[in-house]
């Protein structure tokens, strides 16, 4: 039977204040509930929620790398919610419910595990992940048979922006589609570099933010293109982002520290003194 013949079933929201059982169902009434009755969790959408999900994801992560328990139940729990959330709104447009969402999870665990639940045995972890990846062609063949056609870039995974256009390059380059050397990809960082200049160049406020959606497509082509550059040098976009912003946070709390050591308020402070002491952290970070 398919998800679309099964009856969906929305969730009765829960009365009155509730309490925390650590039941599922109790959990998906509360959420029935947030949908009914606030104000915020009403106006919210499946595609709105997009950010919030790929944000708990990354903050989950953090919390595994913490090894904090109470920091990573909260940050699982957060991710939960965003399990919940859709399958609430899902349901309430009738397409699928909580139920669905699950058995669709067994199904595939069953059918990617032939190992476990029937005869078949694999020797190791890598003859486990060969089978995985033939299994998996097996249900992308199934998905094309319905009309479901996958073309050769659609096998990049769902990841950050710097992360999915690195993988883009690479499964491009594969196919041919690429520069032989670096000296094209920073020609064509240069490139977009100068048009997005262009957009930005003698203009005003005024007229940068009517022309805004160039201006952004230009600022991605920019960022496309210097994630080539990372490519070509064998480095890892997320990473280089990933160092840059800590190293700014690094950066930006010593002057918050030196300026309390001061007797004084970020909010008080000025970017001449604050542009000072943001020199004088990469000294710091130089000696250290």
């Amino acid at each position: 039977m398919s998800i679309s013949d099964n009856k969906v079933t929305v969730p009765v929201p829960v009365q009155g204040t509730p309490e925390a059982t650590g039941q599922l169902d109790d959990l998906l009434a509360l959420m029935a509930r947030l949908r009914a009755d606030c104000p915020w969790d009403k106006k919210q959408t499946n595609h709105s929620l997009i950010p919030y999900a790929i944000e708990e994801s990354y903050e989950l992560g953090e919390a595994v790398q913490s090894e904090d328990d109470e920091d990573i139940q909260g940050e699982l729990g957060d991710v939960l919610l965003q399990v919940v959330f859709h399958c609430q709104m899902y349901a309430e447009q009738g397409r699928f419910d909580m139920s669905d969402v699950i058995t669709t999870l067994q199904e595939k665990l069953v059918r990617r595990h032939p190992h476990v639940f029937e005869a078949e045995t694999l020797k190791d972890d890598a003859a486990v992940k060969v089978r995985w990846d033939e299994i998996k062609l097996e249900e992308q063949q199934a998905r094309e048979a319905r009309g479901k056609s996958k073309r050769r870039l659609d096998q990049v995974k769902a990841g950050s922006a710097l992360m999915q256009a690195q993988d883009v390059q690479k499964q491009a380059s594969k196919l041919g589609f690429d520069w032989e050397g670096i000296a094209g990809a920073v020609d064509k960082l240069d490139e977009e570099i100068a048009e997005l200049k262009h957009e930005l160049t003698d203009k005003s406020t005024i007229e940068v933010k009517a022309n805004i959606r160039e201006v952004e497509k230009e600022l991605g082509d920019c960022m496309f293109a210097l994630v080539n550059v990372a490519r070509k040098l064998n480095l890892d976009a997320e990473t280089a982002t990933l160092t840059c912003v800590h190293k700014f946070k690094s950066r930006f709390g010593y002057i918050e520290t030196q300026l309390a050591a001061a007797g004084k308020r970020i909010e008080d402070s000025d970017i001449t003194e604050m542009d000072a002491l943001w020199e004088a952290a990469k000294q710091y970070e130089r000696s250290s």
